[in-house]
C-alpha cells in the first residue's frame, strides 16, 4: 500500500495583521458595528449582559490573534480544516460530531462505505439553500471536495480521495485510492461552498448554508456573525456573535474593562479574578509534549521536495534516554506547579479517546530512569551531567516564546531531568526559529484532535508530524489496517496495536518517540449569566472550537 506524504505542518505564527491589536480597545473596534450593539459614555460598547441594556441575543468573544483566518473564511484554505479544527459556522458540513464525538448527519441523510473501503456514498438533503437563495446540491459537495483535493493551500489531508462525483442532485460518491476511514473526521469540519459563487475573493465575502452569515470582517480586529434566516436547522438562540482578536494581555484588559463576554486565558493567569466574571475550564484533547529524535546527529531531512533540515540527535538517539525521560517526568507536579491544577497528565496525543492505548501510560519513576541510563553506559559526571563516549547528556528544548505555559513547562522539565543527570537548556523562539530545529532537537509541541488523524501523522513513517524520525513497517501496517476498516468503530484495536503490539510501537515501553507531559484545560473568563451549553472536548488551540455550539448559547 502506498504511503501518504502529508503537507508541511500548519504555521503557528500569529496573524501578522493583528500585531497591533494590543494598542486598541474593544470599544474602538466595535464602534462601527451595524445594529445589535449600543454605545454608552465615551463610546464604550455595552456588551450583552454587561450594561443592563436588556439585549439577550448577542455575545462578544475574545480569541487569540492566531485564530483569525489569514485567508478569510474559506474552507478550501484553512477555515475549519486548519491546524485548529472546528465547525465552520458559515458553511454546512456533510456530517458533524456531538458532545460524545459520535458522528451525526448534517447535510447528509445517510452514508455508507463499500466493503473494500474505496467508495463512500453520501445521500444529502434536498431542502438546503445557500445564503444567496441558490439550492445546495450534490454537485456543490463534489465541487468542494475536489477543490480541497486539488488546492495547494488546503490545510487538511484528503490526498486519499481521487475524485468526488455527484451521481444525482442528492447523491455524491467519494472514490479513494486507499482505504482511509478517518476522512470522516475531516468531512465533519469541511464546509461546503457554492460551485456557482466560489472565486478567489470567497474568503472575504463567503456564501454558505450554515447557521450564521458573516456580517463584516475588520482584518486584525474583529469578525461579526449574524444568524442565517435561511438555515434549515434549529434557529440559533444567539443571533449575533462578535469575535475580537487580541493577544493574551489585551484579552485580560478587555475582561477587566468589562468589554467582552468571554475571553481565553492561560493557567499562568488563573489566580486573577474580575468582578462579574468567573474562571471556567473545559476538557480538551490538547496535549503538550516533546518530540524525541531517534536518529544520530548528522543527517538531513528533505520536506516538500526542496526544504532541507538538520536531522538527528546524539543523546535522544539512544532509546534508553528516551525511555528514561518518560519515566523521569513528574506530570502531577507539572499540573500543580505550572497549570495550577487545570489539566491532567498526558501520555499520548489522544488520551481518553476510543483509539488510545493503555500502553502509552508510564509511571513517574526517577529511580527507574537512573537505572536505564546506568545500564546504557551514561555515567554521571562531577558536574551532575551524564556522559557516554564523549557525548554529554545535554539537550536544547525549544518552546514558542509567545506561550507562557510552554515556557513554564520547559523550565520545569529542565529542573526535573537535571535530577537524573540530563541537562536541558530551554530555548524560546518564534515558530520560524523552532521549525529550523524540528528534526534535531526536542520541541515543546502542542497537539490534539477529536480524531485519530494526528496519531497517524505523528507516527506513520512518512507522516508530516514524524519529527522523531522513527520508521517502522509494523507500526505503518497497524495504522493502515485501522484506516481500512469500513466501520470506524472497528478500527480502534488497530490504533492501539500501533502504540504497542508486544514487540514494536511508539509507546514509552517501545520506541518512546515522544514524551507527553500534560493535557491542558482550556480556560476562559466568562461573564456571569452567560450559558455556553455543553461543550465537546476541545482540540488543540484556544479558538473557534469554543463556539462550535454558539447557536445554543444563551443569557440567563
Amino acid at each position: 500500500m502506498a504511503h501518504t506524504t502529508f503537507a508541511h505542518p500548519v504555521s503557528r505564527r500569529a496573524f501578522a495583521l493583528a500585531a497591533g491589536w494590543g494598542a486598541l480597545s474593544v470599544a474602538g473596534a466595535l464602534a462601527g458595528c451595524a445594529g445589535g450593539s449600543s454605545e454608552g459614555p465615551q463610546g464604550s460598547v455595552q456588551g450583552v449582559g454587561s450594561a443592563g441594556d436588556g439585549a439577550t441575543s448577542q455575545v462578544i468573544v475574545a480569541m487569540n490573534t492566531e485564530s483569525e483566518p489569514a485567508a478569510g473564511f474559506d474552507p478550501l484554505v484553512a477555515w475549519g480544516c486548519g491546524e485548529h479544527v472546528h465547525e465552520p459556522l458559515i458553511q454546512s458540513t456533510l456530517i458533524t460530531t456531538d458532545e460524545e464525538l459520535n458522528f451525526q448527519n448534517d447535510l447528509a441523510t445517510s452514508y455508507a462505505c463499500s466493503d473494500d473501503g474505496l467508495t463512500w456514498t453520501f445521500t444529502i438533503r434536498d431542502d438546503v439553500v445557500f445564503s444567496d437563495g441558490e439550492p445546495l446540491t450534490a454537485s456543490d459537495v463534489a465541487f468542494t471536495i475536489n477543490g480541497a483535493v486539488r488546492s495547494t493551500a488546503f490545510e487538511a489531508d484528503l490526498s486519499m480521495v481521487d475524485e468526488a462525483v455527484a451521481t444525482s442532485d442528492t447523491t455524491v460518491e467519494l472514490h479513494l485510492n486507499k482505504p482511509f476511514n478517518a476522512l470522516l473526521y475531516t468531512l465533519a469540519v469541511l464546509g461546503i461552498v457554492p460551485e456557482h459563487a466560489y472565486d478567489e475573493g470567497y474568503g472575504e465575502a463567503p456564501i454558505g448554508s450554515g447557521r450564521y452569515l458573516l456580517e463584516r470582517w475588520d482584518r486584525g480586529q474583529q469578525a461579526i456573525f449574524v444568524a442565517n434566516p435561511s438555515y434549515y436547522g434549529e434557529t440559533p438562540q444567539m443571533e449575533r456573535v462578535v469575535v475580537v482578536f487580541m493577544d493574551e494581555d489585551a484579552a485580560l484588559a478587555a475582561v477587566q474593562a468589562g468589554e467582552v463576554d468571554i475571553a481565553f486565558t492561560f493557567a499562568t493567569h488563573a489566580g486573577q479574578s474580575f468582578a462579574g466574571y468567573e474562571l471556567v475550564h473545559y476538557a480538551t484533547v490538547d496535549s503538550r509534549g516533546i518530540s524525541l529524535p531517534v536518529l544520530p546527529a548528522g543527517g538531513t531531512k528533505v520536506v516538500e521536495g526542496d526544504m532541507t533540515y538538520a536531522q538527528g540527535n546524539d543523546v535522544t538517539s539512544d532509546v534508553a534516554v528516551r525511555r528514561a525521560i518518560n519515566c523521569a517526568i513528574d506530570r502531577d507536579a507539572m499540573i500543580e506547579n505550572v497549570l495550577q491544577g487545570y489539566g491532567k497528565p498526558a501520555f499520548s496525543v489522544s488520551d481518553g479517546m476510543p483509539w488510545s492505548s493503555d500502553d502509552m501510560q508510564v509511571d513517574y519513576d526517577p529511580d527507574r530512569a537512573r537505572d536505564l541510563l546506568d545500564e546504557a553506559g551514561w555515567v554521571l559526571g562531577d558536574d551532575g551531567v551524564r556522559e557516554r563516549d564523549g557525548v554529554r547528556a545535554a539537550l536544547t528544548v525549544w518552546y514558542s516564546s509567545d506561550d507562557s505555559v510552554r515556557q513554564a513547562l520547559t523550565y520545569e522539565l529542565a529542573n526535573q531531568l537535571a535530577k537524573i543527570g540530563i541537562e536541558v537548556t530551554p530555548a524560546g523562539g518564534s515558530w520560524d526559529e523552532l521549525y529550523a530545529h524540528q528534526y534535531e532537537d526536542p520541541i515543546m509541541w502542542g497537539w490534539g484532535s477529536n480524531s485519530p488523524i494526528e496519531v497517524y501523522a505523528l507516527n506513520y513513517s512518512s507522516g508530516w508530524g514524524n519529527y522523531a524520525g522513527y520508521e517502522s513497517a509494523a507500526i505503518d501496517a497497524h495504522l493502515d489496517a485501522a484506516l481500512a476498516e469500513p466501520r470506524v468503530e472497528d478500527s480502534y484495536a488497530h490504533w492501539r496495536l500501533a502504540a504497542w503490539d508486544g514487540s514494536d510501537g511508539f509507546a514509552p515501553c517501545g520506541a518512546a518517540t515522544w514524551a507527553w507531559i500534560a493535557n491542558v484545560d482550556h480556560l476562559y473568563f466568562k461573564r456571569d449569566g452567560l450559558d455556553v451549553a455543553a461543550q465537546k472536548p476541545h482540540p488543540h488551540g484556544h479558538g473557534w472550537s469554543l463556539v462550535n455550539n454558539v447557536d445554543r448559547w444563551s443569557w440567563a
